[in-house]
């Protein structure tokens, strides 16, 4: 039957209906089997999947098909993201629940993946948001706050005053509310935090385990955490007694200070600027600094805008009064978050104070230019060079005078050398009702009255706390969970008199740092998961993703798991051996979403061309790494080289042939054989090297084309020639071609799976596919028996020759001369030479 629309259709729900009967790609630990667990980042149920779902999964789906014909015991489970702000959102939009939004988006998405053929254990699915799952999200809670991780303190959030609501950043948009366009204000609220700092040493040095992650990963962690060596210095503010902690890796250049920046969130800010004229000023500077995201903030492109105080803090080295501004450069993130800005050696410094007239001193001297004063410099000096301008250091090598004026200023009393980290710890707080509600409460009863503590942990026979259902949620006036008598009241467990919960849910970082570790025992209601499963299962041996959850997603996963081993439950520190960064699907240049209008409906695809065609070319068109463009052309190409593979093996298969010893072969039977070897050998290393599966799929094409090639020489009435212009056998080598046929279908199964399977049952197997061992290749039957060499007459190109490797002079002057089209020209005339470049030329000289 041909390729056709209607017979791809027939074919990809016929075997994903087999699939699911015969649950093929159910697993449970074996520990008498070699595991191999591959996990892509579970989706948030958006109802439709993208192209950059299926490139993600697809990917996935490859490496999971070829390690289970390979002999793993693969584990490849799919779950949803299923809390979060989209869905309250939506449900706030379509006035509905967004629970039951959110079940119909996962019922929708499920249907997609399956149509895809994705070889998961579906008896592993999870979802966030059901109770047997955040009720464990809940238990690790208690976990840490019984371990001092989990805490409270007072922060600032975006605050809309017309609705009432915290603002994510994503949500400001040039300073107002996305959803009624008044004017956002920073406001101070008690939030919960998981204090990550703890385990920043081992998040860090643990980072140099990951051998097998892309290096520009490594080095996002790495910069994020952030390990810092310096001096922390104490200026004082000017005619007060406050001290402002200024941390520094560069005390060679505290000379150089010529001001000092604070971070707009500074703690000390608010008290400084208090009753002096331009409050109000400093107050709106800083209201519009916080509506920028910080990545604008730290960019080195960009503008920097600061405004002064009116206040001077003193450096302690100099006593020089220097005076006090506040700059969007300046981070709370990072040190004390507090500068001492040192234009000269510093390129923002540099920037900013030429910007704003600020004093320009050097303290360093260039070699290069020793004579160079402040005004003539372009830019800030940040090489090496001596001390100028720094008191008792002047004449001393800028590197060896970083220790000794950090000594120096220690023995004064002035400073204290310290260890500054990036990270700081992580806020799960969110005001929102489609999240894991916080098992905490608040007693307003016996406790209270007696001064004892009021916070109460849920105990952890009362989980799940639930989410309230049925609850009206407009965006508007604070947590919706506030709305619920029924959820906020309750009993303290302490005293047992009455007690208020905690309405703030987490954030959903949380839910997707662990759940790799539920798939391991997804039904278990015991235990958050197994020891023994995740003993056998775990870590991932292979993950895939975005390059956008670099960071925070990784790192949250990474600290969750020092977590579990420090409650004893798991043996290994790190949960990803192998990770793979997909690169973003384009189309005209652009990464497509439904914003720009530019995206590709994949069922629409699948509907024209079938799933294994999109499948195909998602994998051929890009190395996984690399951008993806998309392009109907190459679609097309796709579908015509899966049509030209499964008309040629109905054509050509036939049933029934001998098993022939390769040694045996002669010509083409045993070029096509050497083609078969080679197209293993090569499509094995591909996929296991780094995942070049674009280049895997392109030699099981050259495969094809070589299975073609030696059909042609097939000819019913003529005896066929063989490479060597000898007559040979007029009839195929069945056993051959059939090896080599079959051969294509298992290399391409692990790209286009249900075309394969149709075809492997066409061909007589009674075993499915997918439980069909990968082949193996004869290392003899590789080695090259023959070469194509050039034949030029009087140095001009006339023809091509196949012909056994390292032929002698007299066997190619044999070869060349029978070929008819060589005999047309040095027929009647005179050979005078006859000069051969091994293995690639022949010149005939006439």
């Amino acid at each position: 039957m041909p390729y056709t629309s209607e017979e791809i259709q027939r074919i990809e729900q016929k075997w994903q209906r087999i699939w699911q009967s015969e649950k093929t790609f159910k697993v449970e630990a074996d520990p008498r089997k070699k595991k191999y667990y591959v996990l892509e980042m579970f989706p948030y149920p958006s109802g439709k999947i993208h192209m950059g779902h299926v490139r993600n999964y697809t990917i996935a789906d490859a490496v999971a098909r070829f390690k289970r014909m390979q002999g793993f015991h693969v584990l490849h489970p799919i779950g949803y993201d299923a809390f979060g702000q989209p869905a309250e959102n939506a449900a706030i939009k379509h006035k509905t629940d967004p629970a039951r939004w959110t079940t119909a988006c996962i019922d929708e998405m499920r249907q997609e993946l399956k149509r895809m053929g994705f070889s998961y254990d579906w008896d592993r699915e999870i979802a966030t948001c059901d109770q047997e799952y955040y009720r464990w999200n809940q238990w690790i809670f208690l976990k840490m706050f019984e371990r001092g991780l989990a805490y409270r303190k007072s922060s600032a959030v975006n605050w809309c005053p017309e609705c009432k609501t915290t603002l994510a950043n994503e949500e400001v948009i040039s300073g107002q509310c996305w959803r009624c366009a008044r004017t956002v204000v920073q406001k101070d609220l008690e939030q919960w935090y998981l204090k990550i700092t703890s385990y920043a040493e081992s998040l860090l040095e643990d980072l140099k385990k990951l051998k097998s992650w892309p290096l520009r990963v490594v080095t996002m962690q790495e910069n994020w955490i952030g390990k810092s060596y310096g001096v922390e210095i104490s200026f004082k503010i000017h005619k007060t007694n406050d001290v402002l902690p200024v941390f520094t890796t560069r005390p060679d250049t505290i000379f150089g200070a010529t001001y000092v920046v604070l971070a707009p969130e500074h703690p000390l800010v608010k008290k400084i600027i208090a009753g002096s004229p331009d409050e109000k000023t400093v107050s709106d500077f800083i209201q519009k600094v916080s509506q920028k995201p910080k990545s604008s903030r730290i960019a080195g492109d960009l503008k920097k805008e600061g405004i002064a105080t009116g206040r001077y803090a003193v450096n302690p080295v100099n006593g020089e009064v220097l005076p006090i501004w506040i700059a969007d450069y300046v981070l709370m993130e990072y040190g004390t978050g507090a500068i001492m800005a040192v234009p000269a050696h510093d390129q923002r410094d540099f920037l900013f104070a030429r910007e704003h007239h600020l004093p320009v001193r050097i303290v360093i001297q260039d070699p290069a230019r020793p004579h160079l004063r402040p005004e003539e410099l372009e830019a800030a000096y940040e090489g090496e060079g001596v001390q100028i301008n720094s008191g008792l250091f002047n004449g001393v090598p800028n590197q060896e005078a970083k220790g000794k004026i950090a000594g120096w200023m220690e023995n004064q009393g002035m400073a204290k050398s310290t260890v500054q980290w990036r990270l700081k710890d992580w806020l799960i707080s969110r005001q929102r009702y489609w999240g894991t509600p916080i098992p905490v409460v608040y007693c307003i009863g016996k406790c209270r009255r007696e001064g004892k503590q009021f916070m109460v942990p849920v105990p952890e026979e009362d989980l799940p706390v639930k989410l309230p259902e049925n609850i009206q949620i407009t965006g508007k006036s604070g947590s919706p969970l506030t709305k619920s008598a029924e959820f906020i009241h309750t009993k303290c467990p302490t005293c047992g008199e009455g007690a208020i919960r905690e309405f703030d849910t987490m954030a959903t970082f949380f839910d997707s740092s662990w759940y790799f570790l539920r798939f391991c025992s997804p039904q278990n209601a015991r235990e958050v998961f197994d020891k023994n499963e995740a003993s056998y299962w775990m870590p991932v041996d292979q993950y895939i993703g975005g390059i956008e959850h670099a960071i925070l997603h990784l790192l949250y996963s990474r600290f969750f798991t020092k977590f579990f081993k420090d409650l004893g439950l798991i043996d290994f520190e790190e949960p990803f051996i192998r990770l793979l960064t997909q690169g973003m699907v384009l189309k005209d240049g652009e990464v497509m979403s439904k914003s720009k209008g530019n995206t590709v409906d994949p069922d629409a695809v699948i509907e024209k061309y079938g799933a294994d065609t999109l499948r195909l070319f998602i994998l051929f068109a890009a190395p996984p790494e690399d951008q993806l463009e998309w392009n109907p052309q190459a679609l097309e190409g796709s579908w015509r080289f899966l049509s030209r593979a499964f008309n040629l093996v109905e054509k050509r298969y036939k049933t029934g042939a001998v098993t022939q010893s390769p040694a045996s072969l002669e010509g083409e039977d045993r070029e096509l054989e050497r083609q078969r070897n080679l197209a293993i050998k090569e499509v094995t290393e591909d996929i296991e090297n780094n995942y070049k599966l674009n280049t895997a799929i392109s030699r099981i094409m050259i495969l094809v084309n070589a299975i073609e090639k030696y059909c042609s020489l097939a000819c019913p009435v003529e005896p066929r020639r063989d490479l060597y212009g000898a007559d040979s056998k007029g009839a195929l080598n069945q056993t051959v071609l059939n090896q080599a046929l079959e051969t294509v279908i298992v290399l391409l199964s692990v790209f286009t799976p249900h075309v394969c399977e149709e075809l492997w049952e066409k061909t007589g197997h009674s075993e499915r596919l997918s439980k069909t061992p990968w082949p193996s290749f004869d290392e003899q039957s590789i080695r090259q028996e023959v070469v194509s060499v050039v034949i030029q007459i009087n140095g001009k190109l006339r023809a091509k020759c196949d012909v056994p490797i390292d032929s002698s002079e007299e066997r190619l002057r044999k070869i060349v001369l029978s070929q008819t089209r060589i005999q047309n020209f040095v027929q009647g005339k005179e050979i005078k030479k006859f000069i051969v470049v091994p293995n690639k030329l022949v010149n005939i000289v006439l």
